[in-house]
Order: structure tokens, then C-alpha cells, then sequence
């Protein structure tokens, strides 16, 4: 779509309806100007203006599709597709599956959104076990996007007698960590700060400490599991595909974050540059990889998680070091 597109009501006519137009036929929108009394109508992603009636053509766009999603491009319209709310309906927890997989009394089998099943066995039966504990009530079920190729849906659940949803109350006991799996966008980022909470208070998965993301001995023993890290960030190196988070010196072993250029557009979005990570201490979550050093990619935005305020006196000091040891550690460049 062009910048902006100028529409004329008065150059155009409302054809009649007639044996062309079926009865559920929409209008075109330079009707819905004319209907409306305006003279000129502008869309675009950079403003929407009309001369009179602002508000119910705002109303008669957004009918039309035509609203901030529309504007926002097309990776903001995946997400809000990922993460679209379908229709609620009550249902009752069946069994609990492998992997977390859920089956409902009416034969749907759901995810959890925006949760990572945990991967260790007696994690796995501490989830279970505390989901098992609510099969006897009701639930609200709320799907979202798309099934996936087995057929199931990502989902809430919340209890009919107002306990809090099952997501929120894994996160909260820290029994699953917050992760938007296949999906491009991280649906529930509140599901963080209940998270935050668990691991402020020793629970569950957060029992032990995070690995340090310049170990990286430890983090190449985790090799293809999800894991939680936390590091300063040393240097951020913009490429024309993508982006690097180095966490270590050159030469040192330690953890790279990749980010694709799509992604980064969006990283840049929520208010977060190469400058203003640089030097600073941040959470990242991920699968870890090893090339030629440990590498965790990240998709989603939420998962580059700031520790502290850009401008203090330790991301000065980390930020000045950064920079003393030029260029990173350029090992998947």
C-alpha cells in the first residue's frame, strides 16, 4: 500500500444496486466517505484524517479492515493473528499428556500459551501433578491462532470459581518458564512477571541460579535444551541479515544471541538499539546452539529482557569495555 492514497468521493458515483451486487455485498470505501458527507479521505499508515465525521469513519474503516493493524505491516498483523482470541467456551480438564499436551472433556487437545514444558522429570511431575489437581472444575476455554500440525490449539484456561488461569499459576510456582514455542510473538508478556516472582523466591525451576552467559563451559553441557541466562551484554554487532549479542570478549568463551533483521526491526520498536543494549545486563531465553561458541537465536522481542537502566555506572563500565575490545567476538559473522 502507498504511503497515503487520496480518494475523491466527488469524482466517483455509488453504483445502484442491481443484478451485479448480491445482498451481502460490501460497499467500496469511498462510498462510506460519501454516505458520511465527506469530501476527502486519506489512509495510510503514517496518518488517517478526513475533514468532517472523524469518529464514525474511524468506525466505518475499522468495519472495512482497514485499522492500525492493517498499518503496522505485515509482522505485527502475523502476531496479532497469532495471538487473535477465539471464541470462549466452557469445557473440563480430561488428562494431562506428555509434554504438557492437555485434553479436554470435549476431545480438544490444547497447549498452554505462551509456556515452555519443563524438560527435567521431576519438574515434568511437580507440572503434572499440579494440573492433575484441577481436573474437577470448570474451565474457560479461550484458543488462540492457528492449530498446529497435530491439531492442537495454543490456549487459556482459566477456572470457573476464579483462581487464577492454569499458564499464570505454572509460571507463578515456577513450574514452567514463559516461551512463545513456534509462534512469532510472545501472546501473554504478563506471564514474565509472574514468572519473575517464582524465581525471585527460589521456586521450582528457579531453584538453582541462572547460568552466567560468559560460562561458557556450562552453557555448552546445555547444549539443545531451553535454558534462562543472564549476562552483559559486551558488544551488539548490526549486520545486514542480522544482529549479534556478543556477551563475552574475543576470544573468550561465552554466549552469542542472534537476532534476525525482521526481529530486530521489532527489538527496535519496543524502544531497545544496539547502543542502548550495549554495556547493559540483560535475560535471554532460548535453545542453545554450538557453532563455534555457545548461540541461543531469539524470535521474539520480550525474550531480550533489560536488568538495568541504560546510563547507570555499571553499564557504563560495561559498555566502555565493550568497546575497548572492538568488535566482538566474531565468531558467526
Amino acid at each position: 500500500m502507498p504511503v497515503a492514497m487520496w480518494f475523491s468521493p466527488a469524482s466517483f458515483r455509488v453504483p445502484p444496486r442491481g443484478p451485479g451486487m448480491t445482498p451481502g455485498e460490501r460497499a467500496p470505501p469511498w462510498a462510506v466517505g460519501r454516505a458520511l458527507g465527506t469530501s476527502r479521505l486519506r489512509v495510510g499508515p503514517v496518518a488517517r484524517w478526513v475533514r468532517d465525521g472523524l469518529a464514525p469513519l474511524a468506525v466505518a474503516l475499522m468495519a472495512f479492515g482497514w485499522g492500525p493493524a492493517a498499518a503496522q505491516g505485515p509482522v505485527a498483523a502475523q502476531g496479532a493473528a497469532e495471538c487473535g482470541a477465539g471464541a470462549a467456551r466452557a469445557d473440563r480438564l480430561a488428562e494431562v499428556g506428555p509434554r504438557g499436551e492437555i485434553r479436554l472433556a470435549s476431545g480438544a487437545r490444547v497447549l498452554l500459551d505462551s509456556l515452555r514444558w519443563p524438560d527435567e522429570p521431576e519438574a515434568d511431575r511437580a507440572a503434572r501433578a499440579w494440573l492433575e489437581a484441577r481436573r474437577a472444575g470448570d474451565l474457560t476455554v479461550v484458543p488462540r491462532g492457528a492449530p498446529d500440525r497435530w491439531g492442537r490449539r495454543r490456549a487459556d484456561l482459566v477456572p470457573e470459581d476464579g483462581e487464577a488461569d492454569l499458564a499464570g499459576g505454572l509460571a507463578a510456582a515456577g513450574l514452567a518458564a514463559v516461551d512463545p514455542g513456534e509462534a512469532d510473538a510472545l501472546c501473554r508478556p504478563a506471564l514474565l512477571r509472574a514468572e519473575a516472582g517464582a524465581r525471585a523466591r527460589g521456586l521450582g525451576l528457579w531453584r538453582a541460579p541462572l547460568p552466567e552467559a560468559r560460562d561458557g563451559p556450562a552453557l555448552r553441557a546445555l547444549a539443545g535444551r531451553f535454558v534462562v541466562v543472564e549476562g552483559r551484554v559486551r558488544h551488539v554487532g548490526e549486520r545486514a541479515a542480522r544482529t549479534y549479542l556478543d556477551f563475552v570478549r574475543r576470544g573468550e568463551d561465552g554466549l552469542t544471541v542472534t537476532v534476525s533483521k525482521r526481529t530486530w526491526r521489532r527489538v527496535l520498536e519496543h524502544g531497545l538499539t544496539g547502543a542502548g543494549l550495549t554495556g547493559r545486563r540483560v535475560r535471554v531465553r532460548g535453545v542453545v546452539e554450538i557453532r563455534r561458541g555457545p548461540v541461543i537465536e531469539v524470535a521474539v522481542p520480550e525474550l531480550v529482557e533489560p536488568l538495568d537502566e541504560a546510563g547507570t555506572e555499571d553499564g557504563r563500565r560495561g559498555a566502555e569495555s565493550g568497546h575497548a575490545e572492538g568488535r566482538g567476538t566474531g565468531r558467526e559473522r
